[in-house]
């Protein structure tokens, strides 16, 4: 994997950059549609790149490891051949599932041990386990297995949290040498800087992430309830430390203006279920701001969705058309509004860096914030 950084703004931290995969170049700042059990939820593959025009999408190594496990992945030929995919994927190492499914894991030094949520049966996920897996899914890019704290932590559940996922990451790194790729491409690993709400933690985490000198780093344990101040202040505390010639993942951020914030502090790659969940509930984002299409106000609108999305869907179909289908409960509905939330968070990322590469992305930002952020 290469990373090339070709602008950066120059009233800010924000970077336009070129990420090269063993299955295409990604260009950066970039969102990721999440596709957690191989597909990205009411969205075909061909819409993902006609349409939506993404670059990269997200698989998940504990539900893909569950459903429809690596004996049917490896058979295939690794996830890309699986759902006919050939651009490049990004694997959540089951990490983040400690943090989701607290309840129902127990933590060790060696491992979790999960109850399935699908029968309840007991799986212990290892550092070296997890990679193993993504190993047969065959993911561009490989996440180390941690552990994602709540919020609020105490300052010792974040700093135990954080040393074990230092430890891990160091299993994680040993198997990966030890081990070839499956399918003829290279996987690259990010390691993921944890710390929850405590400076001294955070910033502790990304130097020993930053020494471990992998091909790109994430920051996690953000998005999980703190307020959107605190995320940025721990997202500008990380990005001063991790290096500036590789990529930085923010992960399962956000909002539109979450991600305009923190492309501005330096984060090159985003991923967050929130527009296809918010989208298959009637929630849409748009270039004019956000619209509940199943409000009274849109029942005789028929002008499209978003008329400044040139070419997307969105350009189809008319907002009293939409909301008739959520109405009358038709699965259409779903993949209108899922496509038109993807179709914009790709907009928002592309017209990000084209302001970044003119040097006007920091006025541009204020702007975009307010208009893309109303409610309608």
């Amino acid at each position: 994997m290469r990373f090339e950084i070709l602008q950066k703004d120059k009233n800010s931290s924000a970077r336009a950059g070129l990420l090269e995969t063993g299955h295409g170049s990604i260009p950066t700042p970039i969102f990721m549609p999440v596709g957690t059990g191989g597909t990205v939820k009411a969205v075909h593959q061909r819409e993902l790149i006609e349409d939506v025009e993404a670059k990269i999408i997200l698989g998940n190594t504990y539900h893909l490891y569950l459903r429809p496990g690596t004996d049917v992945l490896e058979s295939a030929g690794g996830l890309h051949k699986f759902i006919h995919w050939d651009r490049p994927v990004l694997t959540d190492s089951g990490g983040y599932q400690v943090f989701s499914l607290a309840a129902q894991r127990k933590i060790s030094e060696n491992g979790v041990t999960f109850k399935s949520h699908i029968d309840g049966s007991s799986h212990l996920f290892t550092p070296e386990k997890s990679m193993e897996i993504q190993r047969s899914i065959g993911a561009d890019i490989v996440m180390a297995f941690d552990i994602c704290p709540p919020y609020p932590s105490t300052y010792k559940d974040a700093k135990d949290s954080m040393d074990i996922t230092h430890r891990w990451l160091k299993r994680c790194i040993d198997y990966l040498n030890q081990t070839e790729p499956k399918y003829g491409h290279p996987q690259s690993l990010f390691p993921i800087v944890q710390g929850s709400s405590f400076r001294d933690l955070r910033e502790e985490s990304a130097s020993f992430i930053a020494s471990c000198d992998m091909p790109g780093n994430a920051i996690g344990g953000l998005s999980v309830g703190e307020p959107a101040e605190m995320m940025y202040e721990h997202t500008a505390y990380v990005t001063d430390i991790l290096p500036q010639d590789k990529p930085r993942y923010l992960m399962g951020v956000g909002t539109p203006e979450n991600i305009l914030t923190c492309i501005g502090l330096g984060v090159d790659m985003f991923d967050c279920v929130m527009p296809t969940r918010n989208g298959r509930n009637g929630m849409l984002f748009t270039t004019e701001g956000i619209i509940n299409i199943k409000n009274e106000k849109w029942k005789y609108d028929h002008s499209p969705i978003d008329s400044e999305l040139e070419s997307h869907s969105s350009q189809y179909y008319s907002k009293s058309y939409l909301r008739h289908l959520f109405i009358s409960k038709e699965f259409l509905a779903l993949q209108i509004a899922s496509l038109q939330n993807l179709a914009f968070y790709l907009f928002l990322v592309s017209e990000a860096r084209k302001k970044i590469i003119n040097q006007e992305f920091n006025s541009w930002k204020e702007e975009a914030v307010r208009r893309y952020m109303r409610r309608l």
